[in-house]
């Protein structure tokens, strides 16, 4: 009895190890993510910036990735039952909502852009708005804030109430926006930098979005010259340790590269609402596909969390939790 009991509680630290373990990188993430926020709106340090002139910001910055790493902990502690099965299914969850929720975005920002830009070269601007809203419909910064934002919300607030992924209508509508090209050029010879733009956003989109959920639907090319022949459990265990050391360590470096300070490859064209060289002729959507290589890094990240959570479960072979509703 005993022992027994000494293997539960060795066995049952080694699942709250696992779970804290994962929980702790996602929760620093977000602390860098609130981090990235603080640094490029009100010009705080970053983290590891914060004991080179430690003042009130750098304290509140140190405070938030302490309050990051007990937190998870905390977490994982006061839901002990749980199991890596459990966290797994509720991460891949809450990431279909994350993806399904851009892609709504990305449709909404493409067509609404995709008229005002063609509104604009077409010179229809004046005959519908006052002077003031056809100048500013013409500046990407007021597009961005009163447009695509809004836009943005509506997305996010349609995916809670709709269970498709959206992978399907978008590729049919990337087909239908070359389509349309190819007829508008050959046939009536009418070709507009911002018809090519749409195209490439919608893709980018797909591409980078999608990727996530097709992990999770193990759809990815695989290189496989040793792993089939392996035995279930030693699978899992490169499954493991692929999806951290592998997976989770290259989503990290895209995220902290990609969000380091104001001049980053991902924050400059945000914070200017950057466009394409063709200027006004073209869809202020330049700044968002920018953003595209975070969502795709952070979406990436949770889903390797999950498949590393999952993998886990499956070295230990923890019963297989049913679940008829994968895209909920």
């Amino acid at each position: 009895m005993i022992k027994n009991d000494k293997d539960f509680l060795i066995n049952n630290s080694y699942i709250l190890f696992f779970r804290s373990f994962g929980w702790v990188i996602l929760s620093l993430i977000l602390c860098f993510l609130i981090n990235n926020i603080l640094v490029i709106g009100f010009d705080y340090p970053t983290f590891y910036n914060i004991f080179t002139n430690f003042d009130k910001s750098s304290f509140l910055i140190l405070f938030l990735y302490i309050i990051g790493i007990f937190t998870p902990i905390s977490f994982v502690l006061l839901s002990s039952s749980s199991s890596l099965r459990i966290d797994a299914k509720n991460l891949h969850h809450f990431n279909v909502y994350l993806i399904r929720a851009f892609f709504w975005t990305i449709i909404f920002t493409g067509l609404i852009d995709f008229f005002i830009a063609f509104m604009r070269v077409e010179k229809i601007l004046p005959f519908l708005f006052d002077d003031y809203l056809t100048r500013a419909l013409g500046r990407s910064i007021f597009v961005g804030l009163y447009v695509h934002i809004p836009l943005i919300i509506l997305g996010f607030v349609i995916a809670f109430f709709t269970r498709t992924m959206g992978f399907t209508w978008l590729a049919l509508l990337i087909v239908v926006g070359e389509l349309l090209i190819v007829i508008s050029r050959f046939i009536f010879s009418y070709e507009q930098s911002f018809m090519g733009d749409l195209v490439r956003y919608w893709y980018a989109a797909l591409f980078l979005y999608a990727s996530a959920y097709t992990l999770y639907e193990d759809g990815h090319v695989r290189v496989d010259v040793f792993y089939a022949s392996m035995k279930n459990k030693t699978k899992s265990f490169i499954n493991a340790f692929g999806s951290i050391f592998l997976g989770a360590s290259t989503c990290i470096a895209i995220i902290f590269f990609g969000l380091d300070g104001k001049r980053s490859i991902i924050n400059s064209p945000i914070l200017n609402f950057e466009v394409t060289q063709t200027g006004t002729v073209g869809m202020f959507i330049k700044y968002q596909m920018a953003s595209f290589l975070a969502i795709f890094a952070i979406t990436m990240l949770i889903q390797f969390i999950s498949y590393y959570f999952k993998s886990i479960a499956d070295y230990r072979n923890e019963p297989i939790i049913s679940d008829n509703n994968e895209n909920s």
